[in-house]
């Protein structure tokens, strides 16, 4: 069960205070607790890929992190520069300000132009659940599902609150089956991820990998 709980985990270090060496270490900790990838800030992509190269590790960077108010445009250029850079999946953060003055026009446009910069590769909408009413929870995830994106993620662990089990399955509700949603935010025991996976996570997004599988 532990291999199968790793397989939905993005072993994940975003700390401003993350240097080269943290990251390294988190590379070889996801090869070989067999981690679905690893997730980190731009800067070091070329650095991860480098370290996982011949392993299923993937290489997950994100995007307008932590705060989600920069332009569509530089969005854009991180995530292009990111799978350029080796990166196979980009978790994006909405601009939060926008949906909640609902200017969902916007907040479509701003996640088009990282599905399209992202090239074909995999998106995750971070959604920012601590800010949000369910009414608007539900309509960041179906702006993320129209603007061509693959998942919809709670938090960046940045803001107020993290996963929730009401929020997952609000989620999951929403997007329908098929489509990726991923708890992150203070998941942090091997219980709590079972519990998110049945609510209708199919990623986890943590800092607590190691501690999860060893239960």
């Amino acid at each position: 069960m532990s291999e199968k709980i790793a397989s939905y985990i993005d072993h994940t270090l975003l700390k401003p205070e993350a240097t080269r060496e943290q990251i390294i270490t988190l590379c070889h900790e996801a090869m070989k607790y067999k981690f679905y990838s690893v997730c980190i800030n731009p800067s070091y992509v070329k650095t991860a890929v480098d370290q996982l190269k011949g392993s299923d590790v993937k290489v997950c960077a994100v995007v307008g992190f932590p705060l989600g108010a920069t332009t569509s445009a530089v969005k854009a250029f991180e995530a292009k520069e990111a799978v350029e850079n080796g990166a196979a999946e980009i978790d994006m953060v909405i601009h939060v300000g926008a949906l909640k003055g609902g200017d969902s026009k916007y907040v479509l446009k701003d996640i088009i132009a990282v599905v399209e910069a992202a090239g074909g590769n995999t998106v995750k909408v971070i959604i920012e659940t601590g800010l949000l009413n369910d009414e608007e929870k539900k309509k960041a995830c179906l702006l993320a599902k129209e603007a061509g994106a693959r998942f919809v993620k709670t938090s960046t662990g940045f803001g107020a609150g993290g996963a929730t089990l009401t929020d997952i399955q609000l989620m999951r509700e929403t997007v329908g089956p098929g489509f990726g949603v991923k708890a992150s935010g203070g998941v942090r025991t091997h219980q709590a991820t079972k519990e998110m996976i049945q609510a209708g996570a199919t990623r986890i997004g943590t800092s607590s990998g190691i501690a999860i599988v060893e239960g």
